[in-house]
Formats: C-alpha cells, sequence, structure tokens
C-alpha cells in the first residue's frame, strides 16, 4: 500500500461509523463503513487451506503475496494518493495475520460500555416496529430477552465483536491497538481525533465537529431491515437518556468493561478514556500503559448519546 493502511474494528454501536465518518472528512484518508476485504480475506485463505487439493503447491510467501494482492487490488484506485483505513468488525480477530502482511499498520478498536451496546441495538430496533429486520430469526426476535441473547451469544453480533476485542487486547499484538472509548470520542472528540492522530502518525487535520456528513450506511440499513443502525448525527455530541432495558439485562451486562479495570491491561495497550467523566474527574488522559489504570467510573450513572 502506497500510503500505508491501518485498521478500524471493535465493538458495535462503539462509534465506529462516526470515527470512519470524520476520518472521512480528511481528503488524505480513505475511511468508511464495513468494507468486504475481510470476507474477501476469509474466503482466500479458505480457498488455499488443507481443504483445497491444491494447498501443498501454495507456499507462505505465495500465500502472503495473494492476500496482499486482495487489498491492492480492492484499493487500487485509493491508496495511490491516500492512506487507507479500512473497517471491519472482524480485524480484531485477524491481528496475527495483520502483523504478518502489514507488521507497521495500527488498529483504531471502537469500544463502549457492553450494557449501552445492547441497549443501542434494542432502540433501534424498537423505532422499526412496523418492519422485520434481518439481524434474527423469527424465534430470537420475540422479546428483548431473546434479542438480548442473540446478539449476545458466541456468534452473535455482540457476543462475536466482544470475544475477538478481547482476543486482541490481551493477546501478543497487542501494541499495534488503539483503544478508543466511546464516551472520549463524544465529549471530546477534538482531543480524541488528536490523539488517533499522534499515535497513526499522521499529519494534523482540523475537522468539523458540527457538520458530519454521513449517509453511506442507508442503503445497507434498508436492505438488512434495520433503518437508522448507521444513522450519524451532524453534530458530535454526548447526551443522556434513560435505559430501556429490563433492570435484569441492565445489570447483566453492566460493569464488564475490561479496558477501565486497575491492573486490567497487563501489555500496556493504548486506552484513550475521557478525561473528565460526568460521575467526577479522572486523572489527565494520555495515550500511555498507565492511563486506563485509575478508578473505574460508575457504570450505572453512565448514559450514551441519544439516537445511539
Amino acid at each position: 500500500m502506497n500510503n500505508g493502511i491501518h485498521f478500524l474494528s471493535g465493538l458495535p454501536r462503539s462509534g465506529s461509523t462516526l470515527l470512519g465518518a470524520l476520518l472521512k472528512q480528511n481528503p488524505k484518508l480513505h475511511s468508511g463503513m464495513s468494507s468486504p476485504v475481510g470476507a474477501l480475506i476469509g474466503r482466500v485463505q479458505g480457498a488455499m487451506g488443507p481443504r483445497s487439493e491444491f494447498a501443498s503447491m501454495i507456499g507462505d510467501k505465495q500465500r502472503r503475496d495473494i492476500l496482499q494482492a486482495v487489498f491492492e487490488g480492492f484499493y487500487k484506485d485509493v491508496h495511490g494518493a491516500k492512506t487507507v483505513i479500512d473497517t471491519n468488525r472482524a480485524w480484531c480477530a485477524k491481528l496475527p495475520l495483520i502483523h504478518a502482511l502489514y507488521p507497521d499498520a495500527k488498529m483504531i478498536v471502537c469500544v463502549r460500555d457492553l450494557v449501552w451496546i445492547v441497549d443501542s441495538f434494542e432502540r433501534v430496533l424498537r423505532k422499526n416496529a412496523l418492519g422485520v429486520s434481518k439481524m434474527f430469526q423469527q424465534k430470537d426476535a420475540l422479546t428483548v430477552h431473546t434479542r438480548v441473547n442473540s446478539l449476545a451469544s458466541p456468534g452473535g453480533t455482540v457476543g462475536f465483536a466482544w470475544n475477538a476485542t478481547q482476543e486482541a487486547f490481551y493477546g501478543e499484538f497487542s501494541d499495534k491497538l488503539i483503544l478508543v472509548d466511546y464516551e472520549a470520542l463524544c465529549r471530546e472528540p477534538q482531543r480524541t481525533m488528536e490523539l488517533i492522530y499522534a499515535k497513526l502518525g499522521l499529519e494534523p487535520f482540523e475537522h468539523d465537529f458540527e457538520n458530519v456528513v454521513y449517509s453511506e450506511g442507508d442503503s445497507f440499513d434498508a436492505d438488512l431491515g434495520v433503518p437508522g443502525l448507521h444513522t450519524v448525527g451532524r453534530k458530535v455530541r454526548f447526551s443522556e437518556r434513560p435505559t430501556i432495558l429490563p433492570p435484569e439485562l441492565y445489570e447483566r451486562f453492566s460493569g464488564r468493561n475490561f479496558w477501565r479495570r486497575p491492573g486490567g491491561n497487563p501489555r500496556g495497550v493504548e486506552v484513550i478514556l475521557p478525561s473528565v467523566p460526568k460521575d467526577g474527574p479522572r486523572r489527565p488522559m494520555a495515550p500511555n500503559p498507565g492511563m486506563n489504570q485509575g478508578g473505574r467510573m460508575g457504570m450505572g450513572r453512565m448514559r450514551p448519546p441519544a439516537g445511539a
């Protein structure tokens, strides 16, 4: 990739679409919602795997060249002039592959309080009460409990991403990661973007946080039967609202944010946290191993941005 490549991954409903829309404002960057490259890579790997009758004819160097060619071919018209930031929820589970293909690449990982991820999915689904979503089988769409259980299952939209993010966070290539807490992005977008740019080694860029324009996800959301799933508000802001989850579900998913646990970052992963959360001051934010070793936020008092 002539101008480099980085990756954007993490948890759903955690700001990856917003962050992609902001990065898209920079004419030197190519960013957006999830690309098909991750799926293509998976298919190509499978075609070269042990189940293929030709597997013995393909060596590691050829595998590397072929997989890199997928990236090069997909971004042929882009990477000559821009730095590519490819988005896919699966990249967190493929850090060893990314290291093998692009050892200098970094990965931005969007994270958010798990309870508010679940709440956000339920809220957007209820806004489309007249339609039927492809996100669930009929048996899983019956109640908030069945929907949440489906999302949180190991192969579900939330469960898979949660497990993959932990795999990356605690794995041997965690030095590639830049975790971006959703609250930090929404409360302090300027500061958050400056930290991201510095870590990626990119030239600073003046983003417009009052006029975020993004509509790439409209057709995808409509086809999925969940209009508004990837809608981004024009102004970056953090608003508060009460949860719509039953107390049982709220308690089940509260306080599980591993990136905020004191002593829970043994590899010193870069974590961008909000400097002054609503429920009290936190020591100044800085991209260093001790940044997320401080006090834990009161999970029950956190509130997400409206419409998220």
